[in-house]
């Protein structure tokens, strides 16, 4: 899990994209959807947009125990 409290909209946001890349069916209006979520709660939070979104890809990408 994410040391970051995010927020369970960004959370689908980020698995439905991530669900579409995996099928190729990932589009650009999509992908910039879930980039603009995630700058907007970064700033929101006061935090690093990167920091936020390598813990929402953790969170979505990387499932298994120990992950």
């Amino acid at each position: 899990m994410s040391d970051l409290d995010l927020p369970d909209d960004l959370v689908q946001l980020e698995r439905n994209a991530w669900e579409a890349a995996q099928r190729g069916e990932l589009t650009a209006m999509q992908a910039a959807d879930v980039q603009a979520a995630i700058t907007a709660h970064a700033e929101a939070a006061g935090l690093d947009r990167y920091t936020v979104e390598m813990a929402l890809k953790r969170l979505v990408r990387h499932t298994e125990p120990g992950a």
